[in-house]
């Protein structure tokens, strides 16, 4: 796991009160604004998987009920998957018109989400699946564990980059030493690449073969901002 700090000068700001001041409302002299950043790449450990079926036809009732009949089969086979979610996604129903604007048809969709950290179980059920429901995309994250997992020490570098970036400044100011006046730590992470979308049509050819699924990774960055008093 390749890691890496951030901990320059830039952004580095001395606050000093003006000569003419010295009232008890102006800024408070030797005060120096802070931030320091760690960063790591992390494999992403979930995914996630669109499935979804259409249908067409002249009753938008037998639309709803066949794909609602659907639908529920395809998260039922997936709950005996073990270690795989199912839940339902997006159903629609919408009609199309002619030239004349009267519906002539009317158009159905359903959607199937699953959610594992199985790569391979999924992998195998979407195949197994795919005469129901065809993947329409996948897409990847880190699990809430693994995330906090890897914030937890990026949380301990990035606080001693801030130690070491406050003393390095304070001497080059000509302090001698300082202390915290305030401090904040935040978490962020960067989005995988964007959700992998599939044509239903060429993932019908081939019905039964597993779906290849492989995750990436994902950018995991804690950061500390805060000030403090420089003193002689």
């Amino acid at each position: 796991m390749k890691q890496w700090l951030a901990a320059t000068l830039l952004g580095t700001t001395a606050m000093v009160a003006s000569a003419a001041g010295g009232g008890p409302t102006d800024a408070p002299s030797g005060v120096l604004s802070l931030s320091a950043q760690a960063a790591t790449e992390v494999p992403t450990d979930v995914v996630h998987v669109t499935l979804a079926a259409e249908q067409e036809g002249a009753e938008p009732a037998a639309i709803s009920s066949a794909l609602s009949k659907r639908a529920e089969a395809v998260i039922a086979q997936a709950k005996r998957t073990p270690g795989v979610q199912a839940e339902s996604g997006g159903f629609t129903i919408h009609p199309s018109t002619d030239r004349n604007g009267r519906i002539s048809t009317w158009r159905g969709r359903a959607e199937v989400i699953l959610q594992s950290r199985d790569f391979a179980a999924v992998s195998k059920l979407t195949g197994e699946l795919a005469s129901q429901m065809q993947v329409q995309g996948i897409s990847f994250s880190l699990s809430r564990e693994a995330r906090m997992a890897t914030e937890g020490k990026l949380a301990e570098q990035a606080i001693a980059a801030f130690r070491d970036k406050a003393q390095a400044t304070t001497k080059l100011f000509g302090f001698g030493s300082y202390t915290i006046r305030e401090v904040s730590l935040n978490e962020s992470g960067v989005m995988p690449p964007a959700p992998r979308m599939y044509a239903a049509k060429a993932m019908m050819a081939d019905a039964a073969a597993p779906v290849p699924i492989e995750g990436g990774k994902t950018q995991v960055t804690v950061s500390v901002n805060g000030s403090v008093q420089m003193l002689k």
